[in-house]
């Protein structure tokens, strides 16, 4: 029996997660637990996957791809999740499976470019800015459907849905609404684009409203890890 402390954390994640599945009539298997392990050692990674975990967040590529190399006989399915700069999609085209992290049509046009043409489409999530904070990343809710449409034409990507990171709040409702924004927004995605399947939003500290709001993809890095070195 796998009795690690991130396989213990990853047992309790899972308990939460299908408790909000059955308060919200969700069912639990269309809902991922995606691991972020960002500053976390390539070990740790490979704790999780043995503990069940099959999809892997990074926020800085160079130390992804240090951490992919180190665990390339493990089968994971990656996730960029961070911000992209231009001198860094070509390496994030030809080494990760997802990127929820697109604001800018020249970005995606860039990965659609360079993805390899042996490796299927790379999935894309259209990062929202669903609070309006100018501290955050994120295309405006307003303009998502037209980065939407261009994103959905380029041939190496494959549009999938939204990812948003809503202002911190402990607040229930307050998590609530702003995941309902997001949820609502891809509800109208759908009518031009009815291929787009994925909400990645919610944290450990907001993951049951953000699974009463439709998560499919939910985002916990501590909760999983603990803090760097633990």
């Amino acid at each position: 029996m796998n009795d690690t402390p991130i396989a213990k954390n990853i047992a309790k994640l899972r308990h939460r997660i299908r408790n909000a599945s059955q308060k919200y009539q969700r069912e639990s298997g269309t809902i991922t637990l995606l691991a972020v392990s960002k500053t976390q050692p390539a070990e740790a990674i490979r704790s999780a996957v043995a503990a069940g975990i099959t999809d892997i967040g990074e926020n800085y590529l160079q130390e992804a791809l240090e951490k992919q190399a180190q665990l390339a006989d493990l089968s994971v399915c990656w996730h960029f999740i961070g911000p992209l700069q231009s001198n860094k999609t070509r390496a994030v085209a030809e080494h990760f499976d997802w990127v929820h992290s697109i604001e800018r049509e020249k970005i995606a046009r860039r990965l659609s470019e360079q993805r390899p043409e042996n490796l299927p489409p790379l999935n894309i999530c259209l990062q929202v800015n669903i609070s309006g904070e100018a501290s955050k990343s994120g295309v405006s809710a307003d303009q998502a459907a037209q980065l939407a449409s261009a994103v959905a034409d380029l041939p190496g990507l494959q549009l999938r849905g939204l990812m948003a990171i809503p202002a911190a709040s402990r607040d229930p409702a307050q998590q609530s609404a702003d995941f309902a924004a997001v949820r609502d927004l891809l509800v109208q995605l759908q009518q031009q684009h009815p291929q787009l399947d994925t909400l990645s939003m919610g944290m450990s500290a907001d993951l049951e409203a953000a699974i009463a709001n439709g998560s499919t993809l939910l985002r916990v890095g501590t909760g999983i890890f603990g803090p760097r070195g633990g």
